[in-house]
C-alpha cells in the first residue's frame, strides 16, 4: 500500500482509509453486522497496509467508536492512525441547533466548547485510547442560529486538546473554501473531508487548490456515488432509498453513467482491475495530497480496495476517463 504524509503532521497514513460509517450498524446505517467479523475486519486492515481509520461518535450514537474500541484491544495502537469527530450530538441536556432525527433520538449540531470538551471525554471512552490522531469538526456551524459558534472559538478549544495531547492533528469535514480559510487563520487544519467522484469534481475549481497550497490533504467521501462506478448494476437497476433524487441515479443520467463505463473496460484489462479500482484509482491520480475514504465490512472488501491505490494509471489514460466523465455532465 502506498502511503502519504498526512497534512504537514509528518504522520505516515496509507492512501486509502477505512471508514467505519457502517460498520457500527443500526438501521440508518445500513442495518447491523456480524461483530465479530467487523471487529476482525478492523484487525486486519493495518496487515492489508490500511491504518487510517475514520469514525465518529455519530454513526449509530457511538457504537461504531465502541466497535472499533473492542477490535484495539487486540491491536497495537501505534499501528493504527484514528479520525473521530465532534459537533454531531444527542445530549438532551446541552442540545444544539437541531439536525436531524434518527430511531425517534434528536441529534443537534454543537461546537461550543464545553459541548466539544465532554464529547472528545466520551469518545477516547468509547475507544478505549488516551488520545485520537485527527479530531475534525463533522458539520460546520450555521451563522444566524441560537448556536453558531464561530470557527475562531472552535478552533481555540481543538489547540488546547492539542496542547493536552488528546488529539494530535485538526480536521474538518463538509466544508466550503470559506470555512477553509477561516480555520487555517487560528492553526493547523490538517486534514479536510469532501466529496469527490469523477462523477462530481466540485471541489477541484477551489477546494482542491487551496488544500495543495496549504498543505491540507483532502479525503474524499462518496467516490463511488452510493454503488453507482462499482460498475456492477445491471441497465434496468432501480435506485433506492437515498439513491432516489440523487443525480446521477435519474434514469437519463445512469444510462449515460453506464455508457461512459463501458468505455472504460479496455482500461480493466489493460490494468487487470475493476471499474471500480479504476474509479478510486482516479482520484488518486489528482495529487499526492487526496486519500480516499472507503467503507468495508469484510477483509475481502478491504483488500480489493488496496487495489485501487497500487494502480499506476497512465496519464493519457487518466486524461481519457476525465473526458469521458465530463462528456455526460450535462
Amino acid at each position: 500500500m502506498k502511503t502519504m504524509k498526512l497534512g504537514k503532521t509528518g504522520m505516515d497514513v496509507s492512501r486509502i482509509g477505512l471508514g467505519t460509517w457502517s460498520i457500527g450498524g443500526g438501521s440508518a446505517w445500513g442495518g447491523d453486522h456480524d461483530l465479530q467479523t467487523v471487529v476482525d475486519t478492523i484487525r486486519e486492515a493495518p496487515k492489508a497496509g490500511v491504518n487510517l481509520i475514520d469514525t465518529a461518535p455519530g454513526y449509530n450514537f457511538g457504537n461504531s467508536e465502541k466497535i472499533l474500541g473492542k477490535a484495539l484491544e487486540g491491536m497495537n495502537r501505534e499501528d493504527v492512525k484514528i479520525i473521530t469527530k465532534c459537533g454531531v450530538t444527542w445530549d438532551q441536556e446541552m442540545k444544539g441547533d437541531l439536525f436531524n432525527k434518527v430511531n425517534g433520538i434528536q441529534l443537534y449540531k454543537n461546537l461550543n466548547s464545553e459541548s466539544v470538551k465532554k464529547e472528545i471525554e466520551a469518545s477516547l471512552e468509547r475507544l478505549g485510547t488516551d488520545y485520537v490522531d485527527v479530531y475534525m469538526t463533522h458539520w460546520q456551524a450555521t451563522p444566524g442560529t441560537e448556536y453558531f459558534v464561530p470557527i475562531q472559538k472552535t478552533m481555540d478549544v481543538l489547540n488546547d486538546l492539542k496542547a493536552q495531547g488528546k488529539i494530535k492533528a485538526i480536521g474538518a469535514a463538509n466544508v466550503d473554501i470559506n470555512h477553509i480559510q477561516e480555520y487555517i487563520k487560528y492553526g493547523d487544519l490538517d486534514i479536510i473531508q469532501c466529496k469527490y467522484s469523477i462523477l462530481d469534481r466540485g471541489i477541484e475549481d477551489e477546494i482542491i487548490p487551496c488544500a495543495r497550497e496549504n498543505g491540507i490533504t483532502i479525503q474524499c467521501y462518496s467516490p463511488l456515488e452510493m454503488g453507482l462506478l462499482s460498475g456492477t448494476f445491471p441497465r434496468d437497476y432501480k435506485p433506492v432509498g437515498a439513491q432516489i433524487p440523487k443525480k446521477w441515479f435519474q434514469p437519463e443520467n445512469m444510462q449515460n453513467a453506464m455508457d461512459m463505463m463501458e468505455s472504460w473496460k479496455p482500461l480493466c484489462e489493460k490494468y487487470d482491475c475493476t471499474i471500480a479500482n479504476l474509479a478510486l484509482g482516479w482520484i488518486l491520480a489528482q495529487g499526492d495530497f487526496l486519500n480516499l475514504l472507503s467503507g468495508s465490512t469484510t477483509v475481502d472488501e478491504i483488500r480489493e480496495n488496496v487495489k485501487s491505490a497500487e494502480l499506476e494509471l497512465d496519464p493519457e489514460d487518466v486524461a481519457f476517463m476525465r473526458e469521458s466523465a465530463e462528456a455526460i455532465d450535462k
